[in-house]
């Protein structure tokens, strides 16, 4: 029995890398800031320190209106009141600044944990994963999203836990000074509280919405931008600029409905007539001889910093919410499971390249790709994989190595299902080289060196040499040192083709499929790098899809594809001279 892939296995993953809490975006954020408990803890203390210190100021100061209101009053009990207020001041600014170091290091160290997290699941995904994503919008969500998480903990979360507690703190003094100061407090916090629980409701859709709307943007520009030749060439300049501009329209919308939002939150209204009703409560009381004038101007001074936590509001909610909306985006990224798994107990030997497809089946969806394909290629054979565009010939390869899993049948090699393999151990005997080659912006040398990061030059430089790629190499300024630029667009299409082939030969595999890998490359280059590939093949078993004869000529044998079936196979002189189907291939060639 084959070992199953489990539930949100995946194809790549660290070992070392924390597990945290997916099931929600909260619980996820949650996860993220328990993993550094002490920072959190550490601005929840210095907080309820900071507040306590601010609220002494006020108090105080009302204390001191009650010393000079009296005519026996004595300059040292002024100091002393002076003293305590200063005392406080100083304390308020060393926790505050306290609260914002350890809030800063937490959102920084979430920021870096979410992205590598992210980073890391991105690469396990599978390539079907892949095909099927924007990669403007996953950069959008690797980038702005997860910066966005930072903004929400600095200084959203930090404003939040400070104005809470600018509440908690000043109405608990204010109990202190008489209870019957706080009936107006009370009454403005809980119409506080419902004001901003329906904020937060009217505000989270709007936040969600432009979050998916800025990773649509930059989608749209990161589509337009990679096939810029396309849309020069097609002369659709003005087309990508209005779809563009839609985008950032739309985009912009949704910086509007925040605003219209945010212009209906009146706690600020509600603040300032609760501030009058306060004074005129507290004046009541002092008319009453119930309080001093001094506990007066402390009741007010404590009642304003209320005025702080009911401003912020409006703007630490708004980045908490943006930071939700964010972990959700990135969450659902995390969270979808691939069919492919690393399978790191699973088999783990040197491929002597025996590949057997027993009754094997592949389907996208709901549209069949391979039907019943049943071959062997025994170890150290070349084998052409021939057929009409659509016919299946390189989804049949990429079952071999694991970027598809069949949906019926088996693939094996050497006689081991390759699901039962450890994934590492398969592909890193398995090199693939196709037409559309992805090289690096870096050196030469790094580029042809990527499958062996251990490789010394003497083993680049023979690699290139065996791909007839050193002697261009060596034409420029810095030879191996020569940085390409991105996706190598410095070089020729047989130049990248060729580099792509020395670094396949630097891995030194044990399969090689060459999926029409010489199709930028001249009929003499070509010649060349065939003589150099039948000099390192012995032992190599070597897959090729292709419509070259040269290429066919030289296969031991060639299997026959139509419409996702095996139609045939043989040499190319017995398909010649008894298929039609394989004549009608190369009528035109």
């Amino acid at each position: 029995m084959r070992n199953q892939p489990q539930h949100g296995a995946r194809e790549f993953h660290l070992e070392h890398l924390h597990r945290f809490d997916t099931r929600s975006p909260v619980r996820w954020i949650v996860s993220h800031s328990l993993r550094y408990w002490w920072l959190p803890l550490t601005v929840v203390v210095t907080a309820v320190v900071n507040n306590f210190a601010y609220g002494n100021v006020p108090l105080y100061i009302g204390r001191g209106f009650d010393v000079v209101s009296r005519s026996d009053w004595r300059l040292p009990e002024l100091l002393a009141v002076a003293g305590i207020v200063a005392v406080s001041a100083l304390t308020q600014g060393i926790t505050g600044l306290a609260r914002n170091v350890a809030t800063e290091f937490l959102a920084q160290r979430v920021e870096r944990d979410s992205r590598e997290e992210l980073y890391t699941s991105l690469l396990g995904k599978s390539q079907s994963f892949h095909a099927a994503q924007r990669v403007g919008d996953v950069m959008a969500r690797a980038t702005n999203d997860v910066r966005a998480l930072n903004m929400m903990f600095s200084p959203g979360l930090m404003l939040i836990i400070d104005s809470s507690l600018a509440l908690l703190v000043p109405f608990a003094m204010i109990l202190f000074i008489d209870v019957r100061l706080g009936l107006v407090p009370l009454v403005f916090t809980l119409l506080l509280v419902v004001t901003v629980r329906d904020y937060n409701r009217r505000l989270a859709p709007v936040s969600l919405a432009q979050r998916e709307e800025f990773g649509e943007m930059n989608g749209t520009l990161a589509e337009a931008i990679g096939g810029i030749e396309v849309v020069k060439g097609n002369v659709q300049e003005h087309y990508e600029i209005d779809k563009f501009v839609g985008r950032a329209r739309a985009f912009r919308d949704y910086f509007v409905q925040q605003g219209r939002v945010q212009a209906r939150y009146w706690p600020m209204l509600a603040f300032a007539v609760s501030w009058g009703l306060a004074l005129f409560h507290a004046l009541m009381l002092w008319r009453g001889g119930t309080l001093s004038m001094g506990q007066v101007v402390s009741f007010m001074g404590l009642f304003g910093t209320f005025r702080f936590a009911t401003f912020i509001s409006i703007f630490s909610f708004n980045l908490v919410q943006l930071g939700l909306a964010s972990a959700g985006r990135i969450l659902a990224l995390i969270r979808q499971e691939t069919a492919l798994d690393h399978n790191p107990a699973g088999h783990r030997a040197r491929i002597t390249g025996r590949i057997e497809l027993r009754d094997v089946s592949f389907s996208f969806g709901d549209a069949p790709v391979l039907q019943n394909i049943s071959v062997t290629v025994e170890p150290g054979e070349t084998v052409a994989i021939v057929g009409q565009t659509g016919s299946g010939k390189t989804t049949l390869a990429r079952l071999v190595n694991r970027i598809f899993d069949v949906d019926g049948g088996t693939v094996a090699i050497d006689g081991v299902d390759v699901r039962e393999w450890n994934l590492e151990s398969l592909r890193s005997q398995i090199s693939t080289i196709e037409q559309d080659i992805f090289l690096y912006s870096m050196s030469i040398r790094d580029n042809i060196a990527f499958g062996r990061r251990d490789a010394g030059d003497g083993e680049i430089e023979e690699a290139a040499r065996q791909a007839q790629a050193d002697q261009f190499i060596r034409s420029f300024r810095d030879g191996y040192a020569t940085e390409i630029g991105e996706r190598g667009v410095t070089l020729s299409g047989g130049q990248k083709q060729r580099l792509a082939i020395a670094r396949a030969f630097l891995t030194d595999p044990r399969i090689l499929i060459l999926d029409d890998s010489t199709s930028a490359i001249d009929s003499q280059t070509e010649d060349e790098i065939q003589r150099a590939m039948h000099s390192v093949a012995s032992g190599r078993t070597t897959l090729i899809i292709t419509h070259r004869l040269s290429q066919i000529r030289h296969a031991d044998r060639v299997i026959l594809l139509k419409r996702g079936r095996l139609l045939d196979v043989g040499n190319h002189d017995e398909l010649l001279a008894h298929s039609d189907d394989y004549r009608r291939i190369f009528a035109h060639v």
